[in-house]
């Protein structure tokens, strides 16, 4: 299991003042009201910033960190991730999880045959949507409705899946006709 979680992502400096423009990766952008710190990832590491401010525009979390203080500092954090220890990570309700849990999860169907590995999960609004790589159909796009996700185990990094008609397109065959 990841012992960091991620919630964001720096996309741009917001001001002159070494403010971040932070798109948030998190369910609840606002628990960053509740944060009073964060990891920032740089290329040449991680490092702890104390969040100063928070304050939100349109879909957007605007930080101010410290030892960031000026456009030139934010500059160089664009395209960096925002992380929070495990511990500090929203509580779960039963049949969730964290998507640094399920990410390069092996993925079985529902009679126990290796399908494929979890490789990103896909926001919608009405479910999430899991992608699957597989050997056999390529990309498959799997709904996380309990039609489809039979059983997920953390600790085991293992889902199983039931695959609803239409799912997965057969491979076909080339055939000359003549």
């Amino acid at each position: 299991m990841e012992k960091f979680l991620k919630v964001g992502a720096v996309t741009a400096p917001h001001g002159v003042h070494g403010e971040l423009r932070v798109f948030p990766t998190t369910d609840d952008p606002e628990r960053f009201d509740d944060l009073d710190e964060v990891i920032l990832e740089r290329k040449s590491g991680r490092e702890a910033h104390t969040v100063e401010s928070v304050k939100y525009i349109k879909n957007m979390v605007i930080l101010k960190l410290s030892g960031i203080e000026t456009m030139d500092d934010a500059q160089l954090c664009r395209g960096c991730s925002l992380y929070v220890p495990r511990e500090k990570g929203v509580p779960l309700e039963e049949n969730e999880y964290y998507i640094a849990d399920l990410i390069g999860m092996q993925v079985f169907t529902d009679d126990g045959k290796a399908f494929g590995k979890l490789t990103d999960v896909i926001s919608t609004g009405a479910n999430d949507v899991y992608a699957v790589q597989t050997d056999a159909y390529g990309e498959v796009l799997i709904p996380a409705i309990k039609a489809c996700i039979m059983s997920v185990n953390v600790e085991a990094g293992q889902m199983k899946v039931h695959l609803l008609p239409g799912l997965i397109n057969e491979k076909k065959t080339d055939r000359s006709d003549g």
